[in-house]
């Protein structure tokens, strides 16, 4: 099976290999609007154009190709598999963050190695951390440890498992992360902080933006996740613009150049909720990030550009069979109810929770313009509860946000086919300053190949995974070890030899040798699945 696998792979390799050339450069940022179908960019330059905000897009210049996105065993993927397929260059299963998949042969797109299933695969920020000397970095608008960001950070077998992916995070000494959680961080990862001279930054937008230092940095709001961006106060949350413009800053300073991942991660949120408003809006405030980073690659001339969402969200249109006639209506006719929204869904219900029965008319004519019917009232009124929290549900429950998402649509001509992840192809955008874009129909995977070449890396991130991600039982073969599970979901492994004694935790980058504490280099990996750590095969040699 393995040679099947490695023959499949070889013939893979081959087609999709580029003839170009693929000139490295000191720095690579990638952008990933999380869930942004087709539509959204149509409606996002209409609405523009509509509220004469200009008729163009940031990314508009810059738009190269496609992506064919997916699972190991599925044309659709969640952003799990999918965003860690582009930051590794492995196929994964739903819910799978950077590792290698069971096999499905049943289902497999492609030949699945079995032998390798459940180890960790190097990602695109850890090779240009530890080959290249960079500096890394992520900014995101969810909680720190969301798929996305942990696709390029982590590495587990479950999406959710936020307790083993926040502190892997951490461990992993980026220079930057900006985004939310901070209800998410632990005493441990605040003590690991204070230990290798992080700047943590609490819900304080003033605070970042007019950090200085040469240090590490991370800047986190709210509990969870920010806001929607027309919901934020901007007071007091930044923009996505703005944590990427102060990311660049940062991260500029390095003499090794950087790698920099940027997610607009809650378009795809909005889109889970079929909420116009929302998905709009939080289009447009990642396209005003991409507008400050196109301004920074061309006037670095040292810095590679790729842009694409990981799939497709919600099957989002201008235009519904739900809306007779649509084909004939005016712009004015499309977009002046959506254009009148104030607030998201979300937003919205925020404010009706705190408001009496008898005044949420005038609330919802105040943030909307729609005077509501009494039937509408009631659906209100009747809701299930008033906070869904799985914002993948809100589209299909009959809480709050849903009806009023509801109300917002029968006023709207959008039309959407479900309010989960759709399976069409996705837009690429790229920007090279020598012009080795990344061009045409390319498959997730390469993308990944693209970013190994502009990276530069003198390895392969397979050849980086064997050596940083070896199983213990291989690395220390012939040796004393044990798995102590005194704390089931923290085990630490500890290795004997002669005087030497080797304490490596479960989800760190610091181990101990006789009770000193001393930096890994990488994070230690441990997997409940196959009850195995996964570490540097050099940490032998410390015995």
């Amino acid at each position: 099976m393995r040679k099947l696998y490695l023959f499949f792979a070889l013939l893979l390799f081959l087609s999709t290999a580029r003839a170009q050339e693929v000139r490295p450069v000191k720095n690579v940022i990638v952008m990933i609007p999380d869930g942004t179908s087709v539509g959204v960019y149509s409606a996002a330059r209409w609405y523009k154009f509509y509220n004469k905000m200009g008729d163009r897009l940031h990314i508009d210049p810059y738009f190269t190709g496609t992506v064919t996105t997916h699972s190991s065993n599925a044309p659709i993927g969640d952003s799990a598999p999918t965003g860690s397929t582009y930051a590794t260059g492995v196929l994964q299963k739903t819910s799978n963050v950077a590792i290698h998949p069971e096999a499905d042969p049943d289902n497999d797109i492609y030949p699945v190695d079995a032998g390798r299933t459940y180890q960790p695969a190097a990602t695109i920020l850890e090779a240009s951390r530890m080959l290249k000397n960079k500096a890394v970095g992520l900014v995101v608008t969810c909680e720190f440890p969301h798929a996305t960001p942990a696709d390029f950070s982590s590495h587990y077998h479950t999406r959710s498992a936020y307790k083993f992916i926040a502190p892997q995070m951490a461990y992993q000494n980026m220079d930057v992360m900006f985004g939310g959680g901070n209800g998410i961080l632990t005493d441990d990862i605040k003590q690991h902080f204070r230990n290798n001279g992080t700047t943590l930054i609490q819900d304080d937008r003033n605070a970042l933006l007019n950090y200085n230092g040469n240090g590490k940095v991370w800047a986190l709001f709210g509990d969870r996740a920010l806001p929607y961006s027309i919901d934020r106060n901007p007071d007091k949350v930044p923009s996505l613009a703005e944590m990427t413009e102060k990311a660049l800053d940062v991260l500029s300073k390095k003499e090794n150049g950087f790698f920099l991942m940027v997610e607009g991660s809650q378009v795809d949120w909005a889109a889970h909720a079929n909420d116009p408003i929302g998905i709009i809006t939080e289009y447009i405030d990642f396209d005003d990030a991409v507008g400050k980073v196109m301004a920074f690659a061309e006037k670095d001339g040292n810095t590679a550009v790729v842009i694409m969402s990981d799939h497709g969200n919600s099957g989002f249109t201008i235009g519904s069979k739900d809306c007779p006639g649509y084909d004939k209506l005016t712009i004015h006719q499309l977009f002046e109810a959506v254009s009148n929204y104030k607030l998201s869904a979300n937003g919205i219900e925020a404010i009706l929770i705190n408001t009496k029965p008898e005044n949420i008319k005038s609330e919802f004519r105040k943030y909307t313009g729609i005077d509501i019917t009494d039937e509408e009232l009631q659906s209100l009124l009747s809701s299930k509860n008033y906070k869904e929290g799985d914002y993948t549900q809100v589209g299909t429950s009959n809480n709050l946000a849903h009806n009023i998402v509801n109300i917002l649509n029968s006023r709207t001509c959008f039309g959407y086919t479900t309010g989960g992840h759709t399976g069409e192809e996705t837009l690429l955008a790229s920007y090279h300053p020598q012009g080795d874009i990344l061009k045409g129909n390319v498959r997730n995977t390469e993308v990944n190949e693209y970013l190994q070449k502009v990276a530069g890396l003198d390895k392969s991130l397979q050849e980086l995974s064997d050596e940083i991600f070896a199983k213990h039982t291989d690395v220390f073969a012939g040796q004393k070890f044990t798995v102590n599970k005194k704390d089931p979901e923290f085990p630490v492994l500890t290795v004997k030899k002669g005087r030497n004694t080797l304490e490596v935790k479960a989800f760190s980058s610091v181990a101990k040798l006789n009770g000193k504490p001393f930096d890994i280099g990488s994070v230690v990996v441990y997997m409940d699945k196959n009850d195995t750590f996964y570490l540097p095969k050099k940490l032998a040699e410390k015995l």
